[in-house]
């Protein structure tokens, strides 16, 4: 069965008061339409607000790779919410140039642990006290395959910071979850998302080629995908709908990768 046939209980996540953070494109957006399709009541994060948003109330514009806006967020979560069941830490990237560990100075690495690594350590910190006062959460840190299998030539402190927050993330499993807060990792291999289709046709016409002759191109430069294409943001928010759904009560501490078969080893 496609993903785009499953069924979805509009009572599913009914009363769950979700934060959503770089909630407006690609898997983020995904993940924050599926959990509203469950009924949640959702808060999500950017930079800046969208023009079609269709709900000021359900956004709050602020920049996660600050401390300051870490508080704005978790403020607002306090305020229009009361309070939050389920965290997706989506938000992360990478703007580092090509040319692997030479042009990686202080400036770039801070920048990838600002985006990839404290926007979660930072909103985890404000917000695990009254999820723990209540005795219930689920905390959702998308990691990665790079954390596992890093691409040195243009994204390699993006892998280090991925890898860094998938340890961090096992270490506050560790320490909540016999409190009532389950923590899981999800790892995504390349989502086709609506930056990966810019980047695909930018690759295409570089080369000379068509979409999906680039496209082809960039999934062998990953080693392939064995299912023989990538992942769908709504796939990934799939995925996720589930781990933070009761029916995934006993999972915690631990990753799962939707990759389509990319890493090559177990």
């Amino acid at each position: 069965m496609a993903a785009r046939d499953l069924q979805i209980d509009p009572q599913e996540f009914k009363g769950s008061r979700c934060l959503v953070t770089g909630g407006t494109k690609g898997i983020g957006q995904a993940v924050a339409v599926r959990l509203r399709e469950g009924g949640a009541t959702l808060l999500t994060t950017a930079r800046s607000q969208p023009g079609d948003l269709a709900d000021p109330t359900s956004f709050v514009a602020a920049d996660i790779t600050t401390a300051e806006g870490c508080t704005a967020i978790a403020d607002a979560v306090r305020k229009r919410l009361g309070g939050v069941d389920i965290v997706v830490h989506v938000v992360g990237g990478s703007s580092a140039p090509a040319g692997g560990f030479a042009v990686l100075d202080d400036n770039e690495w801070q920048r990838a642990l600002d985006l990839n690594l404290f926007p979660a350590v930072r909103l985890d910190r404000a917000l695990l006290p009254a999820m723990l006062a209540q005795g219930s959460g689920v905390i959702v840190h998308v990691t990665s395959i790079q954390a596992a299998m890093p691409l040195h030539e243009a994204t390699l402190a993006y892998a280090a910071a991925k890898a860094a927050l998938g340890n961090y993330s096992k270490g506050l499993s560790k320490e909540v979850s016999p409190r009532g807060i389950r923590v899981v990792r999800v790892s995504p291999g390349w989502v086709e998302t609506e930056a990966a289709v810019d980047l695909v046709n930018e690759l295409a016409a570089s080369k000379g080629t068509d979409y999906e002759g680039a496209r082809k191109a960039l999934m062998q430069s990953l080693g392939g995908i064995p299912i023989g294409r990538p992942a769908q943001p709504r796939e990934v928010a799939d995925l996720v709908a589930f781990l933070v759904s009761p029916r995934a009560a006993s999972i915690t501490g631990v990753e799962y990768v939707i990759d389509g078969g990319t890493v090559p080893t177990v």
